[in-house]
């Protein structure tokens, strides 16, 4: 399998260095292809701006949609987007690297997603109408991928549980799963977590790649975040809204993760609309 690894923290010798040394060792003992997007070593560009076009419109306004579309559709894309999105095509599975930094990923990596997802490649594919809202949240160029965080945390684990101070660590990593990842395609694997960083001594850490060995190991065999697919029946369209009958009173990100029991409900409705049509065509 070929596996990218998209990787952010500015010091080689710290424990995200170790971990990705790891991730890339484990892969390829493994017998899997790894490449490596070490953001800071390549000194990536974060900020999206008008050079990300090599032939844009003389004068004109810069619209950064409409100039990543004109970018993307004539070619003219600046040459290191390019290149990351020729290694997301290759890639069964990419796997996202990086400290919990303010809740959220490095500035470098968020400009990395900024500048790669390109209108046309991730976004503003697929058509639009009263059934089918473009191809997102479970279609798109990389459907059929698998993706999954690796994150460190500061704190301890029970911070991030439902009830701790942080919040629940899936609320917190949801617009990148959900909303990065799962959006143009990707099949969102649970992300692994590795909690109090700074208190990782050299017998911790052989714990840690113990544990995060296990997760590399069955890449491909683990089932993904059961996301709903906007276009698959849940959602109204164009409201996008998920349908009333399912998550009755709930509200929050856990509504838009299927539950095993619904695929019963589900498969009772469609049965229902079934009988109602058959019914109906018998009475004309």
């Amino acid at each position: 399998m070929n596996v990218l690894v998209v990787y952010a923290h500015p010091e080689p010798r710290s424990l995200n260095g170790s971990i990705k040394n790891f991730i890339v060792q484990r892969l390829e003992h493994a017998g899997h292809t790894v490449q490596v997007s070490d953001l800071y070593a390549m000194q990536w560009k974060s900020a999206l701006d008008p050079q990300d076009n090599r032939s844009p419109t003389l004068g004109a306004r810069f619209d950064p949609s409409l100039d990543s579309q004109q970018a993307f559709v004539n070619g003219t894309q600046s040459i290191d987007i390019e290149q990351e999105q020729n290694k997301l095509l290759w890639a069964d599975t990419v796997i996202l690297q990086f400290p919990l930094w303010w809740y959220s990923m490095p500035a470098i990596l968020k400009g990395w997603v900024d500048r790669v997802y390109a209108y046309g490649f991730a976004y503003g594919v697929g058509e639009h109408s009263d059934t089918h809202w473009g191809d997102r949240f479970g279609e798109g160029l990389l459907a059929g991928k698998r993706a999954m965080l690796v994150v460190t945390a500061g704190g301890w684990s029970s911070h991030y549980e439902p009830r701790g101070i942080n919040g629940p660590i899936n609320d917190i990593l949801f617009p990148i799963q959900h909303g990065i990842l799962f959006y143009p395609g990707f099949d969102v694997l649970p992300p692994h977590v590795i909690y109090r960083t700074g208190k990782i001594d050299a017998a911790a850490f052989a714990k840690v790649c113990d544990e995060l060995g296990q997760r590399l190991d069955t890449l491909w065999t683990t089932a993904p975040i059961a996301f709903r697919k906007q276009n698959a029946g849940d959602y109204c369209i164009p409201q996008l809204t998920l349908r009333p009958e399912l998550a009755q009173g709930e509200a929050g990100f856990g509504i838009h993760v299927s539950h095993p029991d619904e695929n019963k409900l589900s498969q009772h409705r469609v049965t229902v609309e079934q009988s109602d049509l058959m019914h109906a065509e018998q009475t004309r």
